[in-house]
């Protein structure tokens, strides 16, 4: 991996886009052409994309099967997956494949057929995601299902600043 590669892997860069391409199956990434966004795409010199997100909603998938050997070959660096939206497809469960993307931050799985809560306890090993979206599943059925409202992240705001103390900076006494 050179250092320039690993320097142009980023968030910032457009995701690499397959969004309304009808994918059943994630084999078919690889003979579907990505949507064109307003900024180009940034490649390695082997031609992968330098990108940490990858946009695969409101296609037909029902299953990741062969998910991580894909992106092995669209992406320069898939460890670094950060984004990855699978909003309105067809999944009935969270893939384990999900729980190895340790860079992870930002998953979108609205709009599937996830079925259980449970699946969801998956995702706990995952130690940088963020932002998570499971609205529209029918797990919204299940008792102990409560979507987050603006209000309840006010309130959670409101509570860390009144009980959560800022660190003290410690001053050297040699600096004195």
């Amino acid at each position: 991996m050179s250092t320039q590669d690993y320097m142009n892997t980023s968030v910032q860069e457009p995701p690499l886009d397959y969004s309304f391409r009808n994918i059943q199956v994630i084999q078919d990434l690889m003979s579907e052409e990505p949507r064109k966004g307003q900024r180009p795409l940034k490649h390695s010199k082997s031609g992968k994309s330098l990108t940490q997100s990858l946009w695969l909603n409101n296609n037909v998938l029902n299953e990741l099967k062969g998910f991580n050997h894909v992106i092995s070959l669209l992406l320069q660096h898939p460890e670094n997956l950060a984004w990855i939206d699978l909003s309105f497809n067809d999944l009935t469960s969270i893939d384990p494949v999900l729980t190895t993307l340790f860079n992870l931050s930002v998953l979108y799985l609205h709009g599937n057929s996830i079925q259980r809560l449970g699946e969801v306890n998956k995702l706990a090993i995952l130690p940088r995601l963020r932002s998570l979206t499971l609205h529209g599943n029918p797990m919204e059925e299940e008792k102990g299902y409560s979507g987050v409202t603006k209000a309840d992240r006010t309130a959670a705001e409101v509570w860390k600043r009144m009980n959560i103390k800022p660190k003290k900076v410690r001053i050297k006494q040699d600096a004195l």
